[in-house]
């Protein structure tokens, strides 16, 4: 045992160290409440039969945690689950797609992300998204230095990076929102060149290499 650990012991309070364990073993429990909460809706109200089901799912503790916490079910003192936060991904999903794209759930859904979160800089991002892919899509470029400057102006700061960096070369981003033409079959071949030769690496001669390239997909 660590030197600080023991110290740790040696200068705290049975009290305070008990209380402290009692909480910790609490914890535990806490990625688990939304699942007995549904279960004891349902009429599932046996804390062993609980136990095994949490447990089966990954829960580390005793059964006496699942106790107490099921009869805080019981006398209605449980303090309810809140809801869990979608995954980045999805919350991405909702804010790069069109609004009428999202149904009425992924609706709800998005705005009680903004509530839980206490982030408006999401209804924002959002908003400057569609935006931008309203400029890809329509292809109007030349509206690009306009929807920069608002960005610089009050964006979240990972937008304002992002535009930031288009300045660089702000002509070919320009072109790239305006032209028909673009480097999309370049790139389809050099990823396929790219995949060919990796699967190949260290196995086969360069006439190999060649011949798979040149033979079409």
């Amino acid at each position: 045992m660590d030197r600080k650990t023991v110290r740790h012991f040696r200068d705290t309070d049975l009290a305070v160290l008990i209380e402290s364990a009692r909480h910790r073993r609490t914890e535990l429990l806490t990625p688990f409440h939304s699942y007995l909460q549904a279960c004891f809706l349902n009429g599932c109200t046996d804390a062993s039969r609980l136990f095994r089901e949490v447990h089966e799912r990954g829960f580390g503790g005793t059964v006496q945690t699942v106790r107490r916490y099921v009869a805080t079910l019981r006398d209605s003192t449980a303090i309810p689950a809140p809801a869990p936060i979608p995954s980045p991904r999805a919350i991405t999903s909702w804010i790069m797609r069109r609004c009428e794209s999202l149904s009425e759930d992924d609706k709800v859904r998005l705005s009680e992300v903004c509530l839980a979160l206490a982030c408006p800089n999401i209804a924002r991002a959002r908003e400057l998204a569609q935006q931008f892919i309203a400029l890809v899509r329509d292809r109007t470029g030349h509206l690009l230095p306009d929807w920069i400057s608002e960005v610089e102006r009050d964006a979240p700061q990972p937008i304002r990076g992002f535009a930031r960096f288009m300045r660089f070369d702000i002509d070919a981003v320009t072109a790239g929102l305006t032209l028909q033409r673009s480097s999309g079959v370049v790139e389809e071949h050099v990823n396929r060149v790219t995949t060919i030769k990796r699967q190949m690496y260290g196995r086969a001669s360069f006439r190999v290499l060649r011949a798979r390239i040149l033979i079409q997909p």
